[in-house]
C-alpha cells in the first residue's frame, strides 16, 4: 500500500467565503465522493483547512499504486467539473499512525 498527502486547491483564495450556489453543490458532491472512499478505507482522513491566506482541503489517502491514486483524483467531482480546482497528490514514504496496524 502507498499513502498520499493530497491537497485540493480551490479556484480562488476567497472560495470558502464566496462560493456560488453551483460551487456549493459541487463541494457537496466532492465531500460525498470522499466519504464513500472513507467507507472503503481509501481515505484515512480529509477536511478543510482554514488558512488565512486562502483555504484548501487536505486528505490522507491510501492506494495500491500511483495509478490508483491518479484514478481517485480524476474521479473527484471538482476535477471532473473542470471548475478551476487543482489537486496535488504527494507520496508519503512512511506514514505513522496509531490507526494503522504495524
Amino acid at each position: 500500500m502507498k499513502y498520499f498527502f493530497c491537497k485540493l486547491i480551490p479556484p480562488r483564495a476567497t472560495f470558502a467565503q464566496d462560493m456560488t450556489p453551483a460551487e456549493r453543490v459541487l463541494m457537496g458532491e466532492h465531500v460525498a465522493y470522499w466519504q464513500g472512499l472513507m467507507q472503503e478505507q481509501k481515505a484515512l482522513a480529509f477536511g478543510p483547512v482554514a488558512d488565512p491566506q486562502g483555504g484548501y482541503g487536505i486528505g490522507i489517502i491510501v492506494a495500491s499504486s500511483d495509478a490508483e491514486m491518479q484514478v481517485l483524483r480524476s474521479n473527484d467531482p471538482t476535477i471532473k467539473a473542470s471548475a478551476g480546482f487543482r489537486f496535488e497528490a504527494l507520496p508519503m514514504p512512511r506514514l505513522m499512525s496509531p490507526l494503522l496496524a504495524p
